[in-house]
């Protein structure tokens, strides 16, 4: 496994922090990876994204703005009573490259900055569940069918 590259930019933004480019690009590659490849037909666009923090890895040496990675974090009691991350992707031409994992670091690391005490709760592919388990998440669920494919709640509890 490689390490991601310089060319590789993590940023945080509020929704409205986001430009129409930027939202377009993140709404493209969700679309692209969890509709197309996953043949999952769903509601995507699910009113939370105004109630999130995104983190998006760029390719800052593109001239229009290429996402490679991102993820969301999700306010407390707008999905969950605590923190949720969600809609977690890499582009195929990172795959396999650290970014998901790095991804992930900085949600976590991001999260208990800024709610400290909260466990962090996610809704988790079945499939991904130790991928998950790497960054201190447990299973908390019986597994459920969400638009098609198998998940599980999962929770990490924030050491005190």
């Amino acid at each position: 496994m490689t390490k991601p590259t310089p060319e590789h930019h993590y940023r945080w933004s509020s929704f409205d922090q986001l430009t129409p480019s930027e939202l377009y690009e993140i709404l493209r590659a969700r679309q692209e990876v969890f509709a197309v490849e996953q043949e999952s037909i769903y509601q995507d666009v699910d009113g939370k994204d105004q109630h999130a923090w995104h983190l998006a890895c760029w390719n800052s040496e593109s001239d229009s703005p290429a996402l490679l990675a991102y993820l969301r974090l999700i306010v407390p009691g707008k999905k969950y009573a605590e923190p949720s991350i969600g809609r977690v992707l890499t582009r195929k031409s990172v795959r396999g490259t650290g970014t998901g994992r790095e991804l992930m670091r900085l949600g976590i690391e991001y999260t208990l900055r800024e709610f400290p005490q909260a466990p962090i709760r996610i809704s988790a592919q079945l499939y991904l569940k130790r991928f998950y388990e790497e960054f201190g998440f447990a299973q908390a669920s019986e597994t459920y069918d969400e638009d098609g494919i198998p998940h599980i709640e999962m929770l990490r509890i924030s050491p005190k």
